[in-house]
């Protein structure tokens, strides 16, 4: 069996996927995208392709992606004798729109991580440089390509409840949920550090994570816990949402704000994957903050690694985390209430024990990569 995974930055939500099909001599497993994000197998077939997005609208740019993805397609067919007999793709940028005018015959699954609306929480993070009118347009034209790709594929899935339920409710019972998987023997509890370290990773430090009000919050507890820690790992660039508007960073927003002691608060960049779980594993407390966006994978990873976790009151944390049971959540507008929980769990070791303990079972029970894996194979040879 053909099957082909369609993204710009392979291997994304893919990897474990990929890595496991690779394995499968019936399997003949191929990528396409803009460029490698990371390493797939030697035995996959990897090519790219290169949309003009010069000048267009966000509609456009869904159809140049979509058009450049066909073309693409029809190219590995040509060279490389490579028909799919399944394309397992995200719909993020309008990629799989064409995919059926080429190959009608191919099954295909789309991966429907986001829809967007105009919500009140992301005025501050989103489009802070358009108006409302602009911002309407935007969304209106996104969402139109996602609604092509929801008519288009054949089986749809979306990695949490909440995500699915931001889309058109018409289309929510066509919408499976399943999550790509946490690999949760990688990330186990390690040896804790002996020291008060309070952790934080993001994509970007920007808004939509809530980096300002972390920065606000981890003041307030440097100055009451006089020899704790802070690392923070990420990068500068603003991935979900504007940037400030006179060309900074958020980070450096931040340090103009009100600043941070640098022997104290450490900004590590980009960390490899073994780091990042070495980071979790010392962790006295993790904190993912957000605004009502896509879950993201580090949350996961970090109750996969027993962390005690502190994280903010918003709908798609609370599909996974209950307040008391299996983390602290606080008002994510509350820089104060963030700090409040924070410092209580440094304070309290039984406290902390108990959380992580539950907050890795939670993931065992519901995002441990082998039911995951099994469930995205079944999808690619079962009925829809």
């Amino acid at each position: 069996m053909n099957i082909l995974f369609i993204h710009p930055y392979i291997p994304g939500q893919f990897e474990y996927l990929i890595n496991d099909l690779a394995g499968d001599p019936s399997m003949r497993v191929a990528v396409l995208c803009r460029k490698l994000h990371g390493q797939v197998p030697e035995n996959v077939l990897v090519r790219t392709y290169t949309p003009n997005l010069d000048n267009t609208t966000a509609l456009e740019e869904c159809a140049r992606e979509a058009g450049a993805v066909a073309l693409a397609m029809k190219q590995m067919e040509q060279e490389d004798g490579y028909v799919p007999d399944v394309v397992y793709g995200h719909s993020g940028w309008g990629s799989l729109m064409y995919v059926k005018a080429f190959y009608p015959s191919a099954r295909l699954i789309g991966y429907f991580e986001w829809y967007h609306c105009m919500m009140p929480e992301f005025k501050g993070a989103w489009f802070t440089n358009r108006t409302d009118d602009e911002r309407r347009l935007y969304i209106a034209q996104m969402n139109a390509a996602f609604l092509y790709q929801l008519e288009s594929c054949d089986v749809r899935i979306s990695p949490t409840k909440w995500q699915r339920d931001v889309f058109p409710e018409r289309y929510r019972g066509d919408i499976r949920v399943i999550h790509e998987g946490v690999d949760t023997e990688y990330y186990a509890p390690g040896r804790k550090c002996s020291d008060e370290i309070i952790t934080y990773v993001t994509r970007g430090m920007e808004p939509t994570r809530c980096f300002p009000a972390f920065m606000d919050a981890i003041r307030i507890v440097l100055e009451k816990r006089p020899k704790c820690h802070v690392l923070i790992a990420g990068g500068e660039k603003t991935h979900y949402g504007s940037k400030p508007q006179d060309g900074k960073t958020w980070k450096q927003m931040e340090v103009e704000k009100g600043g941070y002691d640098p022997e104290r608060v450490h900004f590590l960049g980009w960390i490899k994957r073994e780091s990042f779980r070495t980071m979790l594993q010392a962790s006295t407390v993790h904190v993912y903050l957000t605004l009502p966006y896509v879950l993201s994978w580090s949350v996961l990873q970090s109750m996969s690694a027993g962390c005690c976790l502190v994280s903010s009151a918003t709908a798609p944390v609370q599909e996974v985390v209950e307040d008391g049971v299996n983390g602290l959540l606080a008002d994510v507008n509350s820089p104060e209430e963030i700090a409040g929980k924070i410092i209580r769990a440094l304070e309290d070791s039984e406290l902390r024990a108990r959380l992580g303990a539950a907050a890795r079972q939670t993931v065992i029970d519901r995002y441990n990569l082998p039911d995951c894996l099994k469930i995205q194979k079944e999808l690619i040879t079962g009925p829809a």
